[in-house]
């Protein structure tokens, strides 16, 4: 008898820098599971590592304040979580911090702040929406089956650089 694998996947991390590394991995591994296309696997990991890198920024608590010792603060936690549709897969990203998600226009020089504009470029879709049992948000995006080939792939003789291979840079540099 044969099981069936499920269509969804929740992993719960701590906010802390090196969350964004595992739940790339989580991610990719789940979905190599689920028999998900190569290159959709790519724009997912790399949607990841955006949703995740803007909600561990935002889901940190205050500063302690002078009352409260810094070993009674934790870190905050983020919840990925993956599931198919007919369509592709949904990857959402919740946090606690309670406002919107919103794209900047950044200038060429700005080391950050191009993760949402990716993530419009790259996703079908993508929005938000406040949890229910806690201050926070859900940062979602649908990732296609198949990524349309203007996604990765420049014209013929074109250096044009694409939302993909931008994401490729951003994700590498963070590796560093």
């Amino acid at each position: 008898m044969s099981q069936v694998p499920p269509s969804i996947s929740e992993l719960t991390l701590a906010a802390t820098p090196n969350a964004v590394a595992w739940a790339r991995r989580h991610t990719v591994d789940i979905l190599q599971r689920w028999h998900f296309p190569a290159k959709g696997i790519e724009v997912a990991r790399l949607l990841i590592s955006e949703l995740a890198t803007n909600a561990i920024q935002h889901a940190r608590p205050a500063a302690p304040s002078a009352t409260t010792s810094i070993e009674s603060v934790s870190p905050g936690t983020i919840v990925l979580r993956l599931w198919l549709t007919h369509c592709g897969v949904i990857i959402s990203i919740s946090d606690h911090d309670p406002r919107p998600p919103t794209p900047r226009a950044s200038d060429s020089s700005a080391t950050g702040g191009r993760g949402l504009l990716l993530t419009e470029a790259m996703a079908n879709r993508w929005g938000y929406y406040p949890t229910q049992l806690h201050p926070g948000k859900i940062v979602w995006a649908e990732v296609p089956t198949h990524p349309t080939a203007a996604l990765g792939e420049p014209g013929v003789g074109s250096p044009e650089i694409t939302p993909l291979m931008m994401g490729q840079v951003l994700t590498a540099l963070r590796d560093l």
